[in-house]
């Protein structure tokens, strides 16, 4: 009986493979590392059970996921199973090169599960020799499975990082910090070349932005005149600096300077002073960044240093699993060890040094409103990760704290106790969240309120076109038929019986006889019109009336060709 079963995932499906002699492998695992090489000897040690394939590349990637989220897929159960046996006085052992998977095995099925040296061996060689293991399966093919099925997952994993978001803040405080550096450093240097020609200015404006822009608006000093105060006041914003430039460059020590080296100098401080300004709107993006993904540590501690510690723990995820001792002396790790390996004095903040409140606090206290504030910066940070609706009011509340507990530090004043405080924020937060949820409500229903209208016109339009078809159709049918009864009645008038003199037909045949006298010399004047085919405007509104005096009796109208014969008879007469 089999002892030892081996999982192996392939990308082409699971493979169960039995193995043979394991007290033996175990005792002589040097050997078998050498057999691993040899198939001959390899299959003397290690069966084929079964094989599963997955359906499709969908399925193979589903069950690659759950593999390495250590969850048993349906598939995987149904494999284990129908080919492991179940009863017997010795349950069979599953070996697994995933310690992971192993014990979520184990918990779903209570066979007990072996993961070691001999496991890691066998699963080597099968790896090795897979594709000549399982009949029908290519080396060619099984590479191509692997490939595809690598560049499914990678894409997956990418395209669901639940730290893409922080990404962006890494990558933003990370360039904010070598901009820094950068412009420091073209900053000196600008002050290096321009100060050969005009070096009372460094003294004047200290202040490296400014005096890029200002070496870019001086240019050569002697050009400098009392109309300049006016262009130099805007940039330095202050009219005695202005006049001190103009009165330093008339008595300047400075040595004359070419054009050509005034023209590249200009460039340079160019080149500096748009990047300073990219700099600022990158703060003001990574200030928006942050109020989205981080709000409340955001509003505890500040943007840049909030970024910073983000950066430092490689997410927000990960900043939010760590205690307030790891938060406090985040960025301080060379003077922890240090300080451990010379038994010295370990250091009391990080990168939290760089907010405001450590450095109003007294030399006694830094220490003390250190571990504070990092106990507060864990909190912010477990708010954001885990909240549904990112709101800066816990943030808000936690920076009153720090103020009150610093307070307290200085002048003694007992500040609110942290249940009143959470029981505050708790409320307004309750309500932020509902005003924002009521905002998102109303665009939702603007949204499908447009979508809708939108709908509703291209609707409307088709159906109005398919209206105006229907209408001439129907209009034309409606013409039709109200001809149709005209002639039918004529027909029917002609069909009395002249002879009958009777008191009630008299006056009606009397009318009809009117009616056609008059109504024959208006229809032989439009037969002569016709004839004459003039196009006079006058005539022809003399046609359309006449038209329109015949349709408005249609009861009493007399069609064409009873006309006809009585002029045929009045012309044989």
């Amino acid at each position: 009986m089999v002892l030892l079963y081996v999982l192996f995932e392939h990308a082409s499906g699971y493979a169960l493979f039995a193995v043979k002699e394991v007290e033996e492998i175990s005792m002589l695992l040097p050997q078998v590392e050498q057999c691993v090489l040899n198939l001959r000897k390899f299959n003397s040690m290690v069966g084929l059970v079964a094989f599963f394939p997955f359906k499709s590349a969908q399925a193979a990637l589903e069950n690659i996921n759950a593999i390495s989220e250590g969850v048993v897929h349906a598939d995987l159960k149904l494999f284990l199973e129908t080919n492991i046996p179940q009863s017997g006085k010795k349950k069979a052992t599953l070996g697994v090169g995933d310690a992971k998977i192993g014990a979520a095995l184990q918990e779903e099925f209570g066979f007990s599960i072996q993961t070691g040296a001999v496991v890691a061996e066998i699963t080597r060689g099968i790896r090795l020799n897979f594709h000549l293991l399982v009949k029908g399966l290519t080396a060619l093919a099984a590479s191509k499975a692997q490939l595809g099925l690598g560049h499914s997952y990678s894409r997956a994993k990418v395209k669901f990082n639940v730290n893409r978001a922080d990404n962006m803040i890494i990558q933003s405080i990370a360039l904010l910090d070598q901009l820094d550096k950068d412009i420091n450093t073209f900053s000196m240097r600008v002050r290096e070349w321009y100060g050969y020609h005009f070096p009372e200015l460094v003294k004047i404006v200290p202040d490296n932005s400014l005096y890029c822009r200002l070496a870019q608006l001086i240019g050569n000093r002697k050009e400098l005149t009392d109309e300049s105060v006016e262009s130099l006041e805007e940039v330095v914003m202050d009219n005695a600096k202005a006049q001190a430039i103009l009165d330093a460059s008339r008595s300047s020590m400075g040595m004359d300077i070419s054009p050509i080296d005034l023209i590249n100098i200009e460039r340079f401080s160019n080149r500096v002073v748009s990047l300073a300004a990219y700099r600022l709107e990158l703060q003001e993006y990574l200030r928006s960044k942050m109020s989205q993904v981080a709000p409340n540590l955001a509003a505890l501690i500040g943007e840049v240093v909030g970024a910073r510690l983000i950066s430092h723990a490689g997410s927000l995820t990960n900043l939010a699993k760590y205690p307030a001792s790891t938060v406090q002396i985040l960025g301080a790790e060379k003077a922890l060890f240090r300080a451990l390996k010379t038994r010295g004095n370990t250091p009391k903040y990080g990168l939290i040094f760089h907010s405001t409140f450590i450095g109003r606090a007294a030399a006694k206290n830094k220490g003390r409103i250190s571990r504070y504030l990092a106990n507060k910066c864990t909190i912010a940070s477990r708010i954001d990760c885990f909240s549904e609706l990112p709101s800066s009011v816990f943030g808000d509340k936690l920076r009153e704290q720090v103020e009150e507990r610093l307070s307290f530090y200085e002048t003694g004043d007992l500040p609110r106790k942290n249940v009143d405080v959470m029981k505050e924020a708790m409320k307004e937060a309750t309500d932020v969240a509902a005003e924002m949820k009521r905002k998102l409500d109303k665009q939702e229903r603007k949204r499908k309120k447009r979508e809708r209208k939108q709908a509703l016109q291209e609707n409307g339009d088709a159906t109005f076109d398919a209206g105006v078809n229907g209408d001439s159709e129907t209009s034309g049918g409606k013409k039709k038929k109200k001809r149709a009864a005209k002639e039918e009645e004529a027909v029917q008038v002609e069909e009395t019986p002249a002879a009958e003199n009777g008191e009630g037909d008299a006056p009606t045949k009397k009318k009809k006889k009117r009616k056609s006298e008059v109504e024959e010399p208006e229809e032989a004047a439009v037969v002569e019109d016709v004839a004459e085919d003039t196009n006079t405007p006058a005539k022809k509104k003399k046609k359309k009336r006449k038209s329109e005096a015949v349709e408005a009796e249609p009861v009493e109208e007399i069609p064409e060709v009873p006309v006809s014969k009585k002029k045929k008879k009045k012309s044989v007469e």
